[in-house]
């Protein structure tokens, strides 16, 4: 657990968090007491076996840490009084083929197949959302724009979803509401405008960044004069960005916002935006498809 729990830091998470989630995600499967009725009626309870994390399709690993604390964690909620021995094959953040094996878990084998699932979906879930990102890094290469992912995450996912675009080559934007001001077109009219709501925050949190959603050049330029630092180009055409880029210059770090997609992605980064965010990073990708393959013979 030590070493897991190490490995969940280094990656910048935050393991009484991660411990949360997998045992929400446990309470779902195994009700109140912890319970597989299959596995208990069908494996005497000292068989111990070996399995395998095994890759069906290719992509870009990622939760690796997250599925052995999945494994870790069912030993301790279950009684179990064997420890399960998780060995990685593959590293966060590589890309590995169909067939690859991932990791190899030993331990009792009514642990092994009561923590399969919860493990799968948070590994399949983590692992389908690094493959997306890194098609979107690759597709960036080469300029000096990055891929960013948005708020539109799983609910109690969010910082495991925002650590699988990192290991898949993306970048973080804001992990919430608390710690980066978003003044967005709503707020501009609930407050009088950008320069008074850029005030307003600045005022009320000053030491807090603040970035401002501008729909038009004329207002990226008023953003800018106001004091923001980092604009969100809204829905805008390449054509429009080019504008922004050349009225705003290196007064602000802007990024390119709004419906975005991969076969669009070079076209918009040369404009020399810093950013393109894209929500679907983490409410549309695809699952990674991943197995467990317990031994025989």
């Amino acid at each position: 657990m030590e070493s897991t729990e190490r490995a969940l830091r280094a990656g910048g998470l935050d393991p009484a968090q991660v411990r949360r989630v997998i045992e929400g995600a446990l309470t779902e499967d195994l009700g109140p007491d912890f319970l597989d009725v299959t596995s208990v009626a069908t494996i005497p309870a000292g068989q111990t076996d070996t399995a395998d994390l095994v890759a069906r399709a290719g992509g870009v690993v990622a939760g690796l840490a997250v599925a052995a604390a999945v494994f870790e964690l069912v030993g301790e909620v279950t009684g179990s009084d064997r420890t399960v021995e998780v060995s990685l094959a593959v590293h966060d953040g590589e890309r590995v083929a169909r067939g690859d094996v991932l990791a190899t878990v030993t331990g009792p084998t009514r642990l092994l197949l009561t923590a399969e699932r919860t493990a799968l979906n948070l590994l399949c879930r983590l692992s389908g959302v690094a493959t997306h990102t890194r098609a979107w890094a690759d597709a960036l290469a080469g300029t000096k724009a990055m891929v960013l992912d948005t708020r539109k995450t799983t609910p109690g996912l969010r910082a495991l979803e925002k650590y699988a675009v990192r290991a898949g080559g993306g970048t973080n934007k804001r992990m919430g509401l608390h710690d980066v001001a978003m003044i967005k077109d709503n707020h501009k009219l609930a407050a009088g405008g950008i320069a008074p709501a850029f005030l307003r925050v600045r005022e009320a949190f000053p030491d807090v960044p603040v970035q401002v959603e501008v729909d038009t050049v004329a207002e990226a330029v008023e953003a800018v004069e106001a004091g923001a630092d980092f604009l969100l180009l809204d829905n805008m055409t390449p054509a429009t960005l080019n504008e922004v880029v050349a009225a705003v210059g290196d007064r602000a770090e802007l990024e390119a916002t709004g419906g975005l997609t991969l076969d669009v992605a070079a076209a918009y980064a040369a404009t020399g935006v810093d950013f393109l965010s894209v929500g679907a990073l983490t409410h549309s990708s695809p699952i990674l498809d991943i197995a467990l393959d317990l031994r025989t013979g």
